[in-house]
């Protein structure tokens, strides 16, 4: 075995505590290099009566690596734990310190989980399990109050601009919450609601204040209580890295200077504020002179943000935060705002915008979830773009699990497509088969779903200004197909708890150079096996699994179940999603034990 490329490391997402009496162990090997894994596990001050063997599963596998997982309930909340690695023909055991062929004889060199302290692990409102997003860009919704509309508004349903506007408002979305109903949506984030002077709002110059044109904060809270109404959550946007031009601090700082007392609320490098051959004399986001970078460290400006994110939920009763470039922002912040936030409701989702891997923002002090943005390019480049094949799709969904704490991942945001993209349409050419496609694994994989506002009924648009239209609520303009299709889709999601709580995902089909891919969603309560055929031509699976009584409950195509396994047949761009009772079959960790002891 290649011991140079095994790994453990006793925290992150490696050794991390699941709830208050599991704990979750990890361990990376070459691929295909093990026949077997098992971990030793023990109360340091309790060897002989807690000791136990337990077997480690594969549940992640990429190009070069497998991932290995168990879950130990350990008796006194404390853990010792070492390795026992096989491949067939040696046996290998690994401590803290080294490798070696001789069984840990106590617990001096074995790795350490100290104590399961409840307020250290990453507890996420459970009720994101079970919501489906839905984004909403509130300038370009719906105009519920022309009154309220900017003085050069322009006819609803024009060109986007990035610097026009035609009136959406949150009037506008409470007069359409039916058609959220509808879909089955019951989550909703809202991009900027406050105070500025663009459309996007992402340059805010009152924290306090809902913008004129959107409407106050009266309306706001009774969209709110309208949404709760109907079992819908609400998420609002805060943009805590930088704020607007016309950010009164800022202003200050521009007209006095030096002498202005918020002159250390930004990262200034030198007065006056300027901008000098391209690049402001003061930090910003991007290289946008207007918005200013805040300086989250300065004890002003952490009181007034943190004051910010507490009022709105305590006085509007909003469930929780989306957070804008929030890698750009200290971790030390982010942690008085979780611990702000939780204070005002427990239940509040706290959901960091990044691009890339985050776990070091996914370990229990700072954000609940990240955008995931590595799940859409995984699935964009496979589905949509035809540019990887299944087998290194499964191979970049297997990385991505492997990255993160369970529970984060089964609250991560799962989008295809936002007001920072192209639309998914037009990503995909115009070509609804792709895009169904492609929201089908959106829907049944773990994490919460967010559809962004008209995908549903066939909005398209490039990046921006273009996915940024106005929402179509011409009826004879909607593709009612395509928002059946996301309706049924969401009665899935809702009518399987496997696809939402715990389900493990397992490929079983996803070869080199494939189009099609098979996978399973399982619980102790019941299994769905998904079949997508990405083919311009007819798919034939044949799967091994057990022989037992399989129903379609999405899609269609034609399967049989035979001593051999399944047999299905999909047409091109087909689908189907099959579901079963699980057949059991669980070894406890004693019987694994004994069966090791006498191997040995």
């Amino acid at each position: 075995m290649l011991l140079e490329a095994i790994y453990h490391h006793p925290k992150h997402n490696w050794a991390f505590g699941y709830d208050d009496e599991t704990i979750i162990l990890r361990l990376r090997a070459k691929k295909n290099d093990l026949t077997s894994v098992h971990v030793l596990t023990v109360d340091k001050y309790d060897w002989d009566r807690t000791r136990q063997l337990i077997p480690m599963s594969k549940f992640a596998t990429d190009g070069r690596f497998d991932y290995y997982e168990c879950t130990v309930k350990p008796t006194h909340r404390r853990l010792k734990y070492g390795f026992l690695l096989e491949d067939g023909e040696e046996r290998i055991w690994m401590d803290e310190d080294d490798f070696t062929t001789e069984e840990p004889q106590n617990a001096d060199s074995l790795f350490q989980y100290p104590f399961l302290n409840p307020i250290d692990i990453l507890k996420p409102p459970a009720w994101v399990k079970d919501a489906v997003f839905y984004q909403i860009f509130p300038e370009r919704f719906a105009n519920g109050d022309p009154s309220i509309s900017p003085e050069d508004a322009e006819d609803w349903g024009g060109t986007p601009q990035r610097d026009n506007f035609f009136g959406g408002d949150l009037q506008g979305i409470l007069d359409h919450l039916d058609h959220l109903s509808e879909l089955g949506i019951n989550a909703i984030y809202m991009t900027p609601v406050f105070k500025a002077t663009t459309n996007h709002k992402y340059d805010t110059e009152d924290y306090m204040e809902v913008d004129p044109h959107f409407g106050d904060k009266k309306i706001l809270k009774r969209l709110v209580e309208a949404c709760h109404d109907r079992g819908i959550r609400v998420l609002l946007d805060a943009v805590f890295n930088h704020s607007g031009r016309t950010f009164k601090p800022f202003v200050d700082v521009l007209e006095k200077g030096e002498a202005s007392p918020y002159k250390d609320w930004f990262h200034v490098h030198s007065f006056p504020l300027e901008v000098v051959d391209g690049t402001p004399t003061y930090d910003t986001f991007g290289l946008e002179p207007m918005m200013p970078k805040l300086n989250t460290e300065h004890p002003e400006v952490k009181r007034y943000l943190l004051n910010v994110a507490k009022h709105w939920i305590e006085e509007v009763g909003i469930d929780g935060w989306r957070l804008d470039v929030a890698d750009e922002v200290d971790h030390a912040f982010w942690r008085e705002f979780r611990t702000t936030v939780k204070q005002a409701n427990p239940d509040a989702y706290i959901l960091g915008e990044m691009w890339n891997e985050s776990s070091e923002w996914l370990q229990g002090d700072q954000f609940d979830a990240t955008m995931n943005y590595p799940f859409t390019y995984a699935v964009n480049d496979f589905f949509v773009k035809k540019v990887t094949d299944a087998q290194s799709f499964a191979f970049a969904i297997g990385r991505q699990l492997a990255r993160y704490p369970q529970q984060a991942s089964e609250v991560a945001f799962n989008l295809l497509d936002s007001h920072d993209t192209p639309r998914l349409l037009t990503l995909c050419g115009g070509d609804k088969r792709l895009m169904r496609l492609a929201a089908l694994f959106q829907f049944t994989y773990m994490g919460a779903p967010c559809i962004f506002y008209g995908d549903e009924i066939g909005l398209d648009g490039d990046a921006d200004p273009g996915c940024r239209q106005c929402m179509e609520w011409d009826t004879d303009k909607q593709d009612h197909e395509l928002f059946n299709f996301y309706r049924e889709l969401i009665a899935l999601r809702k009518a399987h708890p496997v696809l939402r709580d715990q389900g493990s995902i397992t490929f079983l089909e996803a070869q080199p150079e494939g189009a099609s891919l098979a996978y399973e969603r399982r619980s102790d309560e019941e299994v769905l096996l998904v079949l997508l055929n990405r083919s311009d031509e007819d798919h034939t699976f044949e799967l091994s699994i057990p022989e037992q009584e399989w129903q379609l409950v999405f899609g269609e195509g034609r399967w049989s179940v035979g001593a051999k396994g399944l047999h299905a047949e999909l047409l091109p761009y087909g689908y189907a999603v099959l579901k079963a009772t699980p057949v059991r079959s669980v070894n406890s960790a004693k019987e694994v034990d004994d069966k090791m002891q006498s191997k040995a």
